[in-house]
């Protein structure tokens, strides 16, 4: 049907006939000719029609935006030369215009970005706009060069069920009723954690799969009802193995993709000193700006809430150094404080360092009255201040500040433009094994319940659950965790003593899990993974906030697809054919 992509036309092509297919991106009519630029998905190329063909000129004339065309003409010099477009120093004299489909009443045209609901409405006008193409060829890229890297290193690609059991996460579970078993149901897939593990049993020992997930959970601008991770495993391997490996594959990827050079070797911290250096399990290593733990400095302070967590077992008291930002207005800070609320701060105090030299009268803050000089010139030395600086201060449970300081570094490093352009890679090690939920009144996995333990003796890790470290890793990237992996429990007796910490009972455990416990009772070897979720490797790659823009068809942050209308309600004969009645709201 056609003969040339017309984003591809060029000087080589001057002189020949061609056929191209594709959309009008915008016309011009003049009185004697008429210009419309053919778009398709390799760009565009301006098509010229002389009035001295008059059939073809009325068409010309008629054309709108997004008509669907096919165009038969020959290429020659442009008089005009655009140098912003690939095709810039060509034109096509149309000799035959077939116009495929009239696009009438549009909701929005190609150069244009209309609110999202109008956009994933109408998602086949919205995908077909340039910067839409872009995106999506970026992620398309991404993936094939993961394909290539893995399958010339032989890993094998195997497919997992889609249709499998539900997760001790139940409650994020889709559900499917199972016609053939009345009352019974299929869970679609968090992960193909459990399948994947199965395979390094069978002796698959290097696996991956371009893999398919559902969570039924909140949406956001990085997270979906659906989703899709690059899901390996390994066998006969420990994590500096696993590691080197993956951490190859994405500076190969980001090389083929992005022509972008990431770091060789990937450095590496421990979950510890990532909270305690950025208050963040993922730090944007992008930012100069690190948390200073001043409670020594504050033990024994009037300011209440300073002195009461600097002396607490599990609290901390913290400050950051935003420098130059002393010229701040109290709104500004303000809005800083309501930023850190929403983490969970209780409050936000500050300090602006505006002359040293003049001592306390240098200083414009409302809690330094609190202090002694000699506790505010230690509490200024830790800082490392400097006239002109702002130091803001976060007091309270541990993780708590970590949370709302390690957000309020975040913020400060994009309002105080100290974001660095570059892409900083690293690991994040040592996770702690369990985490200890308060409403449910157990332990549960900060990973996965088949994430290993540091320590192999069963005894040591149930009498030291609560300081119990993992071995869990995290590749980060600019701030986001982009890869998550571990190496697995390989032994009966360990996975049922990590269930029994997580609460899970030993019925419950032979109900969800039984097979995977008699699998690792016939000689299961050493084995550990990752998996990497595709969408947010794109967005990054594709310089947008949102995984939205990189998936085809997304769903709206109410989990609605605005253009099919699901989810929609069921005839009730196709709801007794799978034995399910519904209840009034």
């Amino acid at each position: 049907m056609r003969s040339q992509f017309c984003g591809l036309v060029d000087e080589t092509l001057i002189g020949q006939t061609v056929t191209l297919c594709g959309w009008v991106n915008k016309a011009r009519v003049q009185s004697h000719q008429v210009f419309f630029d053919l778009r398709d998905h390799e760009g565009i190329v301006q098509i010229l029609v002389e009035s001295d063909q008059p059939e073809l000129f009325e068409i010309a004339s008629s054309l709108g935006q997004e008509d669907c065309l096919r165009v038969t003409g020959k290429v020659r010099e442009r008089h005009s030369i655009n140098d912003k477009i690939r095709t810039g120093r060509v034109e096509v004299l149309a000799e035959k215009i077939d116009v495929m489909n009239r696009a009438i009443n549009l909701p929005f045209h190609s150069h244009e970005t209309p609110g999202e609901d109008v956009r994933l409405k109408y998602r086949y006008l919205d995908l077909r706009r340039p910067e839409m193409q872009r995106m999506m060829r970026t992620r398309i890229k991404l993936v094939q060069a993961l394909r290539a890297w893995l399958d010339a290193r032989g890993f094998q690609d195997i497919e997992t069920p889609i249709l499998t059991k539900a997760t001790p996460e139940g409650a994020r579970d889709f559900l499917v009723p199972a016609r053939m078993h009345a009352g019974e149901f299929y869970a679609l897939p968090q992960s193909p954690q459990l399948f994947k593990q199965i395979l390094m049993m069978a002796g698959f020992d290097r696996y991956y799969q371009i893999a398919r997930c559902f969570r039924d959970e909140a949406l956001r601008a990085d997270r979906q009802l659906e989703f899709t991770q690059l899901d390996m495993e390994f066998a006969w391997v420990d994590e500096a193995e696993v590691q080197d490996t993956v951490e190859g594959m994405i500076r190969h990827v980001f090389r083929e993709v992005m022509q972008v050079e990431l770091a060789d070797p990937f450095p590496r911290m421990s979950y510890d000193e990532a909270m305690r250096r950025y208050g963040s399990d993922k730090p944007d290593l992008r930012i100069d700006l690190e948390l200073i733990d001043i409670a020594e400095h504050v033990r024994s302070v009037e300011f209440k809430v300073f002195a009461e967590w600097a002396n607490h077992a599990e609290g901390r008291v913290v400050a950051l150094r935003a420098p130059d930002a002393a010229t701040w207005s109290r709104k500004q800070i303000d809005e800083l404080a309501a930023h850190a609320a929403k983490y969970g701060a209780k409050g936000l105090a500050w300090l602006k360092l505006e002359d040293r030299s003049k001592g306390r009268e240098g200083v414009n803050s409302p809690i330094a009255k609190f202090f002694d000089d000699a506790t505010l010139n230690a509490i200024l030395d830790a800082c490392g201040a400097q006239n002109g600086d702002l130091l803001l201060f976060g007091a309270g449970p541990y993780k708590q500040v970590c949370d709302f300081m390690g957000a309020v570094r975040l913020k400060l490093g994009k309002d105080l433009g100290r974001i660095e352009h570059s892409w900083r890679p690293l690991w994040v090690t040592d996770f702690p094994m369990f985490e200890w939920d308060e409403e449910a009144g157990r332990y549960v996995a900060l990973h996965h319940p088949f994430t290993a333990p540091a320590v192999d003796d069963i005894a040591d890790l149930k009498a030291n659950a609560r300081i119990a470290v993992s071995r869990g890793y995290d590749m980060v990237l600019n701030g986001n965790e982009i890869g998550g992996g571990s190496i697995r429990i390989h032994r009966p007796d360990m996975q049922s003593a990590v269930f029994d910490l997580l609460g899970i009972s030993r019925e419950e455990a032979d109900a969800k899990f039984g097979f995977l416990l008699e699998a690792l009772s016939h000689g299961a070897p050493p084995h550990g993974g990752i998996a990497f979720g595709i969408d947010r490797i794109a967005a990054l790659m594709a310089g947008t906030d949102s995984i939205r823009d990189v998936i085809p068809f997304p769903k709206t942050t109410t989990a609605q697809c605005l253009m099919t209308g699901a989810p929609s309600p069921l005839d009730p004969e196709q709801l007794k054919e799978v034995h399910i009645r519904t209840l009034e709201a």
